[in-house]
Parts: structure tokens; sequence; C-alpha cells
């Protein structure tokens, strides 16, 4: 067993950090207690804070409208894990085929290109009303009519666009050297791409991945205008119905009680990526 002990030089050390760390933890807080402080005062202080109070923030109506609310939620966090499936698949397709290098794939290249210069460039909502109402309207046989999948579809291929540019610079991000060290060992480019590259790439690009499946959680309440009755729907019709605006609130709640245990995820792995990082294990 080791004998060490620390100097007294040590420790003195480390009690001078441990009143550095203490002291900066009561500043941040008293001034974030501060701050808070004086915004609620500010708002609770103004002319038309009882006027909003009773539109935005009736506890009576929150109550009533809850249930509803939550009913149409389920529909959104289903829709969100549904499509958040074929979003990998999709974007991951579309990413090997952008950076595929056989001249026989070439027109692959080109229609991936074009898939993702189009649907970037279209808003999200326009891309759910045109399928939402669209498609249905075309009357097409064997097709379904139901709006819930067409927007759906729509939150998929715009979605898809995105994470086909986050796999791609992931993949793109890998240095040349691990292709060549795979081709050295024998592999082809496509067990390299599967063994070597892909599996780096993914892990690489894990944080900002989260960060758009965060946005997708929030845009699946687009569904809400092409008529699919989901929390937001359900909102809006209790604001219709009540003249209330709370409804809203209580809905943003939700997502937000949705968004933050997401976000959280997403900023531990990024600082677990910079460690790794900087210990150079990528």
């Amino acid at each position: 067993m080791s004998t060490w002990q620390p100097s007294a030089r040590e420790l003195e050390r480390r009690q001078v950090r441990r009143s550095l760390r203490r002291r900066s933890v009561l500043i941040a807080t008293a001034v974030t207690v501060a701050v808070f402080a004086a915004v609620a005062v500010g708002l609770t202080s103004s002319p038309g804070w009882a006027t909003v109070r009773s539109t935005f923030f009736d506890a009576g109506v929150a109550r009533e409208t809850f249930p509803a609310i939550l009913d149409g939620l389920w529909i959104n966090i289903k829709l969100f894990l549904i499509c958040e499936v074929f979003i990998l698949v999709l974007g991951l397709a579309v990413a090997l085929a952008r950076t595929a290098r056989s001249p026989w794939l070439t027109p692959v290249r080109v229609l991936a290109v074009l898939y993702v210069d189009l649907f970037r460039g279209v808003p999200t909502v326009l891309l759910v009303l045109l399928l939402g109402f669209g498609v249905p309207a075309l009357e097409l046989q064997g097709l379904t009519n139901d709006r819930y999948v067409w927007a759906g579809v729509a939150l998929v291929l715009s979605y898809g666009a995105y994470v086909a540019e986050v796999f791609r610079s992931g993949i793109e991000s890998i240095h040349p050297s691990q292709l060549n060290s795979a081709s050295a060992l024998g592999l082809s480019r496509a067990q390299s791409m599967r063994f070597v590259v892909v599996p780096q790439a993914v892990r690489r690009v894990a944080p900002p991945l989260l960060n758009d499946f965060i946005s997708l959680q929030k845009d699946t309440a687009l569904v809400s205008i092409v008529g699919v009755f989901d929390a937001v729907f359900a909102a809006r019709d209790s604001t219709g119905y009540l003249f209330n605006y709370t409804p809203y609130v209580v809905v943003a709640a939700m997502f937000i009680a949705m968004t933050i245990p997401l976000a959280r995820v997403t900023d531990w792995l990024g600082r677990r990526a910079l460690a790794r990082e900087r210990a150079g294990a990528l």
C-alpha cells in the first residue's frame, strides 16, 4: 500500500480551491435569484398583469383542459417515435449515397443531392400542408387518405434531408487513413464503410442528431394544421370554446417537459465527446 500523503502546501491549495468553488456557487445563486425575482416583480406589478393572469394562467381552465390536451399529446409522442426511426434510416441512406465514389452510382448521388436541396429548401409547415391536403385530394387508389400518415411522411422527408447532411458531415470527418487501413486489411469499400467509418461517424454526430430530434419533437405540433387532433389542436379547440389562452400555456409546458430531458442528454453526450477528443480517444 502507498504511504504517500499530501503535503501541507497541497492541503492548503485544496482548501483554497474548495473555498473559491463555494464562493462562485454562492455568487451565481444569489445573482440568479435576484434576476428572477426582479423579473417576477416587474411582471406582477405591471398594470395589465391581472388580465394576463386570468387569460393565460387560469388554474381552473388548465385543470379542465388538461385531460384532452394530454390525450392529444400521445398522438405527438407516437408520431415522433415512428418518424424518428424512418428519419434515421432515410438520412443514413442518403448520406451514404452522397459519399459513394463508384461511377455506376452517379445517378444515385444526383438524386440524393436533389432530394437534400429540395426538402431542405421547402419549409416544413408547407410540406405538411402540401402532403396532408394534397395527396388525399388526388384520391389515388391503394394509398391512404389519412392526413396523420401524410403529415408524418412530410416530417420524415423534411428531417431526413437535414439528418442526411449531419450523417454526411460525420462520415467525411473520418480521416482517409481509416479507409486506407481498412483497404490494406482486405476490406472492400462497402465493408470499410459498414465496419469502420459509419460506426465512428454515428458516434461523432450523436449530439447534433439529438438536437434535430428535439426540433422534431416540437414540429410534430405542425400536424394540427391539417386537422389532426393532437395536443395543439386540442388546445386550440379549447381556446376557441372557452375564450381563454391558458390551454396554449398548458400544451407549451407539456412540450417543454418532453424536450428538457433530451436536451440534457444532448449536453451530456457533447461533454463526453469533448472529453474523449481531448483524451485522444477519437
